[in-house]
C-alpha cells in the first residue's frame, strides 16, 4: 500500500501549477451553483480568468466547463446577460491551442451557437458570431459544418444588416469557409454578391476587408461569379473599378494585396481581358510592388504567388512584368531564404544568425526608458521556451544584465523583468545556479515589499520557484532573507495572488522530511498560528485548499506532526474541513488524515486514538459511502490503517 501524501506540483509558470489547476476547479464549481447571481459572477470571473492564459483555458475544458456553459448558454431561464456571458468565455476558448478547439467541437458548440443567432438581442447574437468566426477559422474545424443545415446561410445573409459587427464576422465566416466550388455556388445561389457587395464601401475598415476577401475566395476559378462580378454596381460604380481604387498606394498593404487578388482571379475566370488598362497598369505594377524587398517576408510571398498565377497563361504579361520595377532582381533575391522553415527554426535562425539575441541583451542598458522595456519584453516572451532558456539564454549569461536592470529602473520595467526572472529560475533553467550565487535572495525579498502588487507577486513567486526542490541551505537562506515577520505579513496581504504565492512558497520550504522537521522546529509555533489564522478567515476555497495542504506536509514531518497532535484548535479545523461540502477541502483534510494515521510510523497508534476521540474515524465511515470516487477511495485507505 502506498502511503499519500499532498502532492507538491513543480511551480511553474509556463507549464504545470497545481494551484491553477486548483483554481481552474472552482471556476468550474461556481458553475453549478444553485443562486442564478453567483453563477452569473462565476462566469464573469471564468471570462477575467481566461483572457490570455491558454493553460487556465485548458485546466477548464479537461474539468468539464464547456458542457455546463453550453447548457447555460441554450437555457432561456438563464437570462440574456448569462447566456451573453458564456458564449464570450466559450469564444475565448476558443482562441486557445487547437485541442481547445478540438474539445469544443466535440461537445457541438456549433449547433448551439447556430441556435443562439435565433435570438433577438443584437449584443448576444454578435457574441455568438464572434465565437463562431474563431471556431471556423481555426484549422481544426471542418467547414462542411456551416453547410450541413440549409437554413444557415439564409439565416446569415439576413443578420447581415443588424451591425457592423455582424458585418464582419459573418464576412469572415463566408471567407474562411468557401473552400471548394460547390461552396461557391451555395453561396452565389443565396445572393451573397448582392448582399456584400454595398459593404465594400462601409465605414469600417474591417468590414470592408473581410468584404474583399469574401469577393477574392468567390472569383478564384469561378467563371460564373467572376462574370457577374464585373457587373455589380455599387453606388454608381462597377465592382472592378472599386477594386482598382483599393489598389492605390495609401490603402492598407493588405487591402492592395487582396484587391489584386480579385482582379486576378477576375481576369483568369476571363471576365476581364488580359490587355486592360485596370490588369496591365493597376493590377500587375501592384503585384511586383509586392515583390519588393522593403516588404514584409509574407506579403513577398504572396505577391509573387499571386503575380504568377495572374501571368502564367498570357505571354505578353510575362514580358510587361519582366521590364517592370526590377522585377527579375527582386525575384532573385528570394533565393536567398531558406525553402522551408518551421516556427521553432526560424526563431532560432533570428536570434542566431541575426544576433538578435546580443541586440536585446545590449537594449537593457540603453538609456531609453522605452528601449529597455522593449528589449525586457522581449526577453519575456523568449523566457517562455523551455529551448531558449536552455540555450541562448545560457550562451548570452542573460541573467547578469537582468539582475543589473532589477537593481535600479522603474516599476513597469521591473514588473516585466522580474517576471522574467521567475522564468530563469525554474528548475530546469541552466540559469538558476549562477542566479542564486548572485545574491538573488536579498534582491527578490525586497520586491516582496514593494507597494506595487504585481512586484509583491513576482519577488514572491521566483522565491517560490527557487524553494522547488531546493537543498536546505537555500531554504533557511529564503526564510533568513524574507524574515518571519515579512512571511506572515505577505499571508495577510490584501491581494490574493500574493497569499496564494505565498502559501506556494511555504508548501515548497515544507517538502521532504528532514526539511520539514528542521523548519517547524525553528519556524513551527509561527506556522501553526499562520495557518490557523488563514483557515478561520474569509478566504476563498483555494486558499483554503492550500493552507490544509502545507498541514498535510507539516503533517509528513516526522516530528513536525507533533505540532498538529498537541494542537486541538487545529485538528477541529482538519475535522471540520474533512466534513465540509466542498470536495477539494475534504481532499485536502483527507490528505492531513492520512498522514497522522499511517501506521508504519512511530506513535501511529496514539495518534489513531486521538482522531478516533474527536470523531474522524465516524466521518471517514461516511465519506467511504461517498459518490466521487477519489473521495471514496482515500477515506477507505485512511480507514485501512486502523486495521492494519
Amino acid at each position: 500500500m502506498t502511503k499519500m501524501a499532498c502532492v507538491l506540483e513543480p511551480p511553474l509558470r509556463m507549464s504545470v501549477l497545481s494551484e491553477v489547476t486548483a483554481s481552474s476547479r472552482h471556476y468550474v464549481d461556481r458553475l453549478f451553483d444553485p443562486d442564478p447571481q453567483k453563477v452569473l459572477q462565476g462566469v464573469i470571473d471564468m471570462k477575467n480568468a481566461v483572457i490570455g492564459n491558454n493553460k487556465q483555458k485548458a485546466n477548464l475544458i479537461v474539468l468539464g466547463a464547456v458542457p455546463r456553459l453550453l447548457y447555460l448558454l441554450q437555457q432561456e431561464t438563464s437570462g440574456l446577460e448569462m447566456r451573453t456571458e458564456c458564449v464570450v468565455v466559450l469564444g475565448s476558448l476558443s482562441m486557445g491551442t487547437e485541442n481547445n478547439v478540438k474539445s469544443l467541437l466535440d461537445c457541438r458548440i456549433i449547433p448551439a451557437l447556430l441556435q443562439g443567432l435565433l435570438a433577438a438581442d443584437i449584443r448576444f447574437i454578435e457574441a455568438c458570431l464572434r465565437c463562431l468566426r474563431t471556431i471556423f477559422t481555426s484549422p481544426v474545424t471542418p467547414v462542411e459544418l456551416l453547410y450541413t443545415d440549409a437554413v444557415v446561410i439564409p439565416h446569415l445573409m439576413m443578420l447581415l444588416s443588424r451591425s457592423l459587427r455582424s458585418q464582419e464576422y459573418i464576412c469572415q465566416i463566408f471567407a474562411h469557409c468557401c473552400k471548394a466550388p460547390d461552396h461557391q455556388t451555395i453561396l452565389f445561389n443565396h445572393g451573397v454578391v448582392q448582399n456584400i457587395a454595398h459593404l465594400l464601401t462601409s465605414v469600417s475598415y474591417k468590414v470592408r476587408m473581410q468584404a474583399l476577401k469574401c469577393f477574392s475566395v468567390l472569383a478564384f476559378d469561378n467563371p460564373q461569379v467572376s462574370m457577374t462580378l464585373v457587373n455589380v454596381l455599387v453606388c454608381g460604380e462597377l465592382l472592378p473599378q472599386i477594386f482598382v481604387k483599393m489598389l492605390q498606394r495609401d490603402k492598407p498593404i493588405e487591402m492592395q494585396l487582396t484587391a489584386a487578388k480579385c482582379l486576378t482571379y477576375m481576369c483568369r475566370a476571363g471576365s476581364i481581358r488580359t490587355d486592360d488598362n485596370c490588369i496591365v497598369l493597376k493590377t500587375l505594377p501592384c503585384l511586383v510592388r509586392m515583390c519588393n524587398k522593403e516588404r514584409l517576408l509574407e506579403e513577398r510571398v504572396e505577391g509573387a504567388e499571386t503575380l504568377a498565377y495572374l501571368i502564367e497563361p498570357d505571354v505578353e504579361l510575362q514580358r510587361i512584368a519582366s521590364i517592370t520595377d526590377h522585377l527579375i532582381s527582386m525575384l532573385a533575391d528570394y533565393f536567398k531564404y531558406p525553402s522551408s522553415v518551421s516556427a521553432i527554426t526560424d526563431i532560432k535562425r533570428i536570434i542566431e544568425a541575426e544576433h538578435m539575441m546580443d541586440r536585446i541583451v545590449n537594449g537593457l542598458s540603453e538609456t531609453s526608458v522605452k528601449v529597455r522595456l522593449a528589449a525586457v519584453r522581449c526577453l519575456h516572451s523568449l523566457s517562455r521556451s523551455v529551448q531558449q532558456l536552455r540555450t541562448s539564454f545560457q550562451d548570452h549569461a542573460v541573467w547578469k544584465p537582468l539582475m543589473k536592470v532589477l537593481q535600479n529602473a522603474p516599476d513597469d520595467i521591473l514588473v516585466v523583468a522580474s517576471s522574467t526572472l521567475c522564468n530563469l529560475l525554474l528548475e530546469f533553467s541552466p540559469s538558476k545556479e549562477p542566479i542564486l550565487e548572485s545574491g538573488a535572495i536579498e534582491l527578490l525579498c525586497s520586491l516582496t515589499l514593494s507597494e506595487n502588487p504585481a512586484l509583491r507577486v513576482n519577488g514572491i513567486w521566483a522565491l517560490m520557484n527557487m524553494a522547488f526542490q531546493a537543498d536546505q541551505k537555500i531554504k533557511s537562506d529564503i526564510l533568513r532573507g524574507l524574515s518571519t515577520e515579512q512571511l506572515f505579513r505577505l499571508l495577510s496581504d490584501s491581494d490574493v495572488n500574493v497569499l496564494m504565492k505565498t502559501l506556494g512558497l511555504l508548501r515548497n520550504l515544507l517538502s521532504t522530511r528532514p526539511h520539514i522537521d528542521q523548519i517547524m522546529s525553528t519556524h513551527g509555533k509561527q506556522i501553526m498560528q499562520a495557518v490557523t489564522f488563514i483557515l478561520e478567515g474569509e478566504h476563498n476555497i483555494e486558499v483554503k485548499e492550500q493552507t490544509l495542504c502545507i498541514l498535510a506536509n507539516i503533517a509528513d514531518g516526522t516530528t513536525a506532526k507533533d505540532l498538529i497532535m498537541t494542537n486541538d484548535d487545529i485538528l477541529q479545523k482538519i475535522k471540520y474541513y474533512v466534513g465540509h461540502s466542498n470536495l477539494k477541502l475534504q481532499l485536502a483534510a483527507m490528505f492531513c488524515i492520512a498522514n497522522l494515521t499511517w501506521n508504519e510510523e512511530e506513535g501511529s497508534q496514539e495518534r489513531q486514538d486521538k482522531l478516533r476521540e474527536i470523531g474522524i474515524v465516524d466521518i471517514l465511515h461516511k465519506l467511504s459511502q461517498s459518490t466521487d470516487p477519489n473521495l471514496c477511495d482515500k477515506a477507505k485507505t485512511a480507514l485501512q490503517q486502523y486495521f492494519a
